[in-house]
This record gives structure tokens, C-alpha cells and sequence, in this order.
């Protein structure tokens, strides 16, 4: 089988998704639509489903010999993602990601996609409902914001800068015991760090030069494969703690993401300490 790849209608199908089952609830969702999963920080809500819903429906018709692979799917049947491994072609879908702001009436969530080809991420697609507007990477092509009316713009991250001047982003939530206490403490000698609780903007913000670096410990591939792709496209290093790559079917050993690789080993070393 070869991949023939229409990434403009994978875009328009998150836009319509965002149109018809997200942004009418936003702010308007009801005492029954929203729901905690495994922890009371960890939200599901009827935006979230029924635009799973309406997205799985449409790349039925796009792309009919691929493995769906959404965030709310997993959630139902989690023998789903370890299919991901061994699928030659999958789409992987976070329909509301930064669930907890758009329950909380959070202007801050976005609609991931990627396409996994032969165990490979070949395209990423973040869309902000918000802005209306599209963060598109394809392997080996670059990354762009692209606007409704065509308008693209080439992304490109920050210039390197020291790690006293460093600006980024770090989600804690998901390191634990002492690995926790050591990066945040560490954490205290970069200039500043931020968390939006929402990795499609905070991948957003890094591919389009505004911050330094984002690291994280838990890997879903609902949201990071787009983003990392997306990052890589605008001139970033991207590696796993380890310095490994990383592929569509690792679900484990945390991710930093740098301007470059000498930044990379500066921030694994001053504040993963590993």
C-alpha cells in the first residue's frame, strides 16, 4: 500500500468538527456533561465524544484503510493503542485537547491529529477553534501556520539562549516522588516556566519561537505525536530523557524538546539530572 496524503482535508475536518460539536458548548456545558476519568483532574465531556465521533466518521471516508486511534476511544477499549505498534497506516486524534479549560471555560484548547505511516509520524495538524487557524507539519517539509484563507507562514523556533535566560514550558503533574521535587527545584534556574495545562498550544508557542523548551513525563500519542513533529519541522531537537527518538509506540520515558541539541543536553543535565 502507498500513502496518498490530503493533509488540507484532515485540517478541514478538524474545523468542522471544532465548529459543529466543540465551540457550541462551550461555556454552555451542562451539570451531566462532564465527567472525571482516572483522576478528578483527568475531564471528559460531550465535546470531547461527539467530536471524536464526528472526526472518526469523516476519516472513515479520507482514509478508510487507516487505524483510528482517538483519546476517548482508548478510553473505552484500551487494547486499541497497542495496536498503533504494528498498524502500517493509523490517524491518532485528541478531539478537545486541554479538556480541563474548556470545562472551565478556558479560552485555551485545541484539535491534534497525526498520521502514523509504517510505525512513523508523517504528519501533524494542531487547530485552535479560537483563532481558527491551523499549526500543519509533513515530514520533511517544514511547519506552518495556515490560515482559512490559505495564508501559510513558515514556523521557526527561538534562537538558542543560556539557561538563566530560558523561557518554557513543564508540565509537573506527572512526575512523581523525588524525580518531582528535583525538576521542579531545578526548574528555579531557568528565567521562567509556564504550563497551560494544553500541550497543542504549548507545542503551538515552542514551533513558533516563543519559548525555549516544553518537557513532559507522561506520553499518550493523542498528544505529543502532532506536536513533536510539529516541533521538529520548525527546527527543534526532540528526544526522549534517554536521548532516544521518539516513535508513535512509546508511551513512557518522558520528552524534552529544545531549540537544539546543545540545549537539550544543558537542560537534560541542569534539570532532569539524569
Amino acid at each position: 500500500m502507498s500513502l496518498q496524503l490530503d493533509v488540507s482535508k484532515i485540517a478541514d475536518c478538524l474545523r468542522s468538527a471544532a465548529k459543529a460539536e466543540i465551540l457550541p458548548r462551550f461555556r454552555r456545558l451542562g451539570n451531566g456533561d462532564v465527567r472525571s476519568k482516572s483522576e478528578p483532574t483527568d475531564l471528559v465531556t460531550e465535546a470531547d465524544v461527539a467530536a471524536e465521533r464526528y472526526i472518526r466518521n469523516e476519516l472513515s471516508t479520507l482514509l478508510p484503510q487507516a487505524l483510528f486511534v482517538g483519546e476517548e476511544s482508548v478510553a473505552a477499549d484500551h487494547a486499541l493503542l497497542g495496536r498503533l505498534a504494528d498498524a502500517e497506516l493509523a490517524v491518532v486524534v485528541d478531539p478537545v485537547d486541554g479538556t480541563f479549560n474548556f470545562a472551565s471555560g478556558i479560552p485555551a484548547f485545541g484539535v491534534m491529529a497525526s498520521v502514523v505511516w509504517r510505525g512513523e509520524t508523517v504528519a501533524g495538524l494542531i487547530y485552535d477553534p479560537m483563532g481558527d487557524d491551523w499549526a500543519i507539519a509533513e515530514k520533511g517539509a517544514g511547519a506552518f501556520l495556515r490560515r482559512p484563507d490559505g495564508e501559510a507562514v513558515r514556523l521557526g523556533v527561538a534562537a538558542p539562549a543560556p539557561l538563566e535566560a530560558m523561557v518554557g514550558m513543564a508540565s509537573a503533574g506527572y512526575f512523581f516522588g523525588e524525580m518531582r521535587e528535583r525538576v521542579m527545584c531545578n526548574l528555579a534556574k531557568v528565567r521562567m516556566v509556564a504550563n497551560y495545562r494544553c500541550a497543542a498550544h504549548e507545542y503551538r508557542t515552542f514551533a513558533s519561537g516563543h519559548v525555549h523548551f516544553i518537557m513532559y513525563n507522561k506520553l499518550m500519542p493523542w498528544d505529543h505525536l502532532a506536536g513533536a513533529l510539529l516541533a521538529q519541522e520548525a527546527g527543534g531537537y526532540v528526544a526522549r530523557f534517554d536521548d532516544a527518538p521518539y516513535l508513535p509506540r512509546h508511551v513512557e520515558g518522558g520528552l524534552l524538546v529544545s531549540t537544539d541539541k546543545e540545549s537539550w543536553q544543558m537542560l537534560r543535565r541542569e534539570i532532569l539530572k539524569i
